[in-house]
């Protein structure tokens, strides 16, 4: 299945925890002041991929914890990183997707292709980037509005439940 993106990057530490895989979505239609990404805007910019090349090359890293759909808004383009992102979990990585919308947004939208995109995803970073609450404090995140959710606690919660990092005990 082809996917329209602005690049990716093989080696990622700030778009999720570990090494990962970032997709660079092509399209975005939140425009936000401030992204630090404009260039992935245009719906016609960027470049037409075949998933499979994309696969082909994470499944290659061996160091990867995960893959993370960004963009651009890779929810504008949910059948295509809906095959990604099971590629991911069928290879034992993480999905982390960045999005402009929000959670309550798109489960009142209800989408079909968006909704079976949401169920493979593991954390969303949902909401757009507002240039007011920026904060170079934050991790994986840029605006204070934006929120990690657990996709799957959410889903079985009924209300969107923020992602917490792993503790380790310490002996």
């Amino acid at each position: 299945m082809d996917i329209r993106i602005a690049g990716t990057v093989n080696d990622s530490i700030v778009d999720g925890p570990g090494y990962r895989y970032t997709i660079f979505t092509q399209g975005c239609p939140h425009h936000c002041p401030g992204c630090h990404n404009p260039e992935t805007h245009p719906f016609e910019g960027g470049k037409v991929v075949d998933t499979q090349v994309i696969i082909d090359q994470f499944r290659e890293n061996p160091l990867l914890d995960g893959i993370t759909l960004s963009g651009g808004d890779p929810i504008c383009q949910p059948e295509a990183c809906l095959v990604l992102a099971k590629a991911a979990h069928e290879s034992r990585l993480n999905v982390w997707a960045y999005t402009g919308y929000t959670w309550e947004a798109l489960l009142k939208e209800n989408d079909p292709a968006r909704m079976a995109l949401l169920q493979e995803i593991d954390v969303l970073v949902d909401g757009p980037f507002v240039l007011a609450k920026k904060s170079l404090e934050l991790k994986f995140c840029g605006s204070r509005n934006q929120r990690l959710i657990d996709v799957k606690k959410s889903f079985a919660a009924g209300e969107a439940v923020l992602w917490q990092p792993p503790t380790w005990d310490v002996l």
